[in-house]
């Protein structure tokens, strides 16, 4: 058994002469834990006591039964270590991050680099040291916050990551006052709550008339990606107007002042109009809002104008005999007037 022990495991050594103490080290998935083990002077394992370093008690949480219970029935030392080694590689790849237990410095480090950057940017720490959260201002006084995930080995410092985090907070802060102008000015459909990562918006301009726009967030005050949404009678003139003024486009005005401009039209905004005069609910679903989306598909007859959920009127069409489907189109009625209408097929059935 000695042979075969100390072949397997060469870090685990004997104590004394008895051979009742072993203490040392086991090697799983290239990593050392420290362990004794404490065996009854009659032979066998029934009785033994197992004593681990703060690493594999860590790791062990959980199956300490299983190890209580192969410690008591094992035949000898060499069996007990194999099934040891077996319930740490199932550790081990059930909790990935246990793989990793940082050593003591890597806290102290921790604590030293907090108290550089200053405890009063600390938002947020896990129970495990991994994860946490740093407040952070830009230069136009909009909080952000940087989420670092924390390694052993760090490249960077907690105090340079918040400086480099700061540096691209003011590359963006253009952008960001670009769509400030927007959002405080206009009516946004799309997103319901803008996050600073949405680089889109539609913007109302009536009653189930809105411009989408995709703002660049390198060249904020570009002409943005536009998309007019509503009814064909309502839209053709509007897009009309964008491609005859587009060359009116002026890179020293904002977005929304250059799209006044060339669209020759003053937004709706919260001063002047109230939401609800552009929140038309579906005329299938009787919702505003289904999950994320927003009414955004019109009967182009102008008695009607009826606005419908994309996914909503695409299964209206396809349950009815007469419509018919082309490519990525279904031709049918509209659901209030009967006159032609079309859709596009939802994303996820294209």
């Amino acid at each position: 058994m000695d042979s075969v022990l100390l072949r397997d495991n060469p870090l685990l050594v004997p104590l004394n002469r008895d051979k009742t103490l072993y203490d040392g080290f086991i090697t799983v998935q290239d990593r050392d834990f420290r362990l004794r083990v404490l065996l009854p002077a009659a032979g066998g394992l029934k009785g033994a006591r197992l004593h681990c370093c703060w690493q594999l008690k860590h790791l062990l949480q959980g199956y300490e039964h299983v190890v209580k219970q192969r410690l008591q029935q094992s035949a000898d030392l060499v069996t007990f270590v194999l099934e040891l080694k077996t319930v740490l590689e199932v550790c081990l790849k059930s909790c990935p991050e246990c793989r990793s237990i940082p050593p003591p410095q890597y806290y102290s480090r921790l604590i030293s680099e907090m108290e550089t950057l200053g405890w009063s940017r600390l938002l947020f720490i896990d129970t495990e040291f991994r994860t946490l959260r740093l407040k952070a201002e830009d230069s136009s006084g909009r909080q952000h916050v940087l989420t670092v995930k924390l390694k052993p080995k760090p490249k960077s410092t907690l105090d340079q990551l918040h400086r480099q985090f700061l540096l691209i907070l003011e590359s963006l802060s253009e952008f960001w006052d670009v769509l400030d102008q927007i959002d405080s000015n206009t009516w946004i459909l799309e997103p319901e709550k803008p996050s600073r990562s949405d680089t889109m918006r539609r913007i109302a301009i009536g009653t189930n008339v809105s411009i989408k726009v995709e703002v660049d967030p390198k060249h904020p005050r570009m002409l943005p990606e536009c998309c007019l949404l509503g009814a064909e009678h309502a839209v053709t003139p509007l897009r009309n107007k964008l491609n005859a003024n587009m060359h009116l486009w002026n890179l020293d005005s904002g977005v929304l002042h250059n799209l006044r401009d060339v669209l020759e039209i003053e937004f709706p905004s919260p001063a002047t109009h109230e939401k609800s005069s552009f929140s038309t609910e579906c005329g299938i679903c009787y919702s505003y809002r289904l999950e994320s989306a927003v009414p955004d598909q019109v009967c182009n007859e102008p008695r009607c104008g009826q606005p419908f959920h994309q996914a909503c009127l695409y299964e209206w069409l396809r349950a009815l005999p007469s419509s018919r489907q082309s490519f990525y189109m279904v031709f049918g009625e509209c659901p209030y007037c009967s006159k032609p209408i079309t859709v596009k097929m939802a994303p996820q059935q294209c």
